[in-house]
């Protein structure tokens, strides 16, 4: 299975995400599935590309070509693919991929899950969508999306497939539920 993670190009504060980002990666690279994110070594991402690349995983890096650089890229990837530009790393990220997860992360993350969770209403995404609800950091997200539920801008169907999961444990359990 190719996961996409979306996750912040920084650390966070909480030291408990960080672990549940080597986590995951970790997963994903023992059990043989791919890792699709965003291309860089730092923060999160990094973390997380990391350790799949050290449990002998798959890595494929999708990074736009302005934030390609020494600095933010991962070189070691299985395979890199370089945008034109975010929108382009959205639509690739959401091509390859067979499921999704977003990490707690920042503005960045909250546009990507969000891209995503648009085209499942559209119907246009018809795959596992997780967010890992981290200390319940995506909280006020889920009792945004019940709002829209409760006010006839989002069906309930498209709300019931999108996940909300408290740590990588349940994300595991979900992701395997796919198979």
């Amino acid at each position: 299975m190719k996961i996409a993670v979306y996750c912040g190009s920084s650390f966070g504060q909480d030291p408990g995400i960080q672990e549940e980002a080597r986590q995951l990666g970790s997963w994903i690279g023992t059990q043989g599935h791919t890792l699709v994110y965003g291309g860089g070594k730092v923060g999160l991402m990094g973390l997380v590309s990391g350790a799949v690349l050290q449990a002998g995983g798959t890595v494929i890096g999708v990074i736009p070509e302005f934030l390609h650089t020494p600095a933010l890229t991962r070189t070691d990837c299985s395979q890199l693919i370089v945008t034109a530009d975010m929108a382009e790393r959205k639509r690739r990220m959401e091509e390859l991929a067979d499921a999704c997860i977003a990490l707690p992360g920042g503005t960045g993350t909250l546009e990507e899950i969000s891209e995503v969770m648009a085209q499942l209403k559209l119907g246009q995404y018809d795959k596992p969508v997780l967010l890992l609800n981290w200390h319940g950091f995506y909280e006020p997200l889920k009792q945004q999306l019940q709002r829209m539920t409760a006010a006839g801008f989002l069906p309930a169907d498209c709300l019931e497939r999108i996940r909300f999961v408290p740590d990588v444990r349940e994300a595991v359990t979900c992701f395997s539920q796919h198979l």
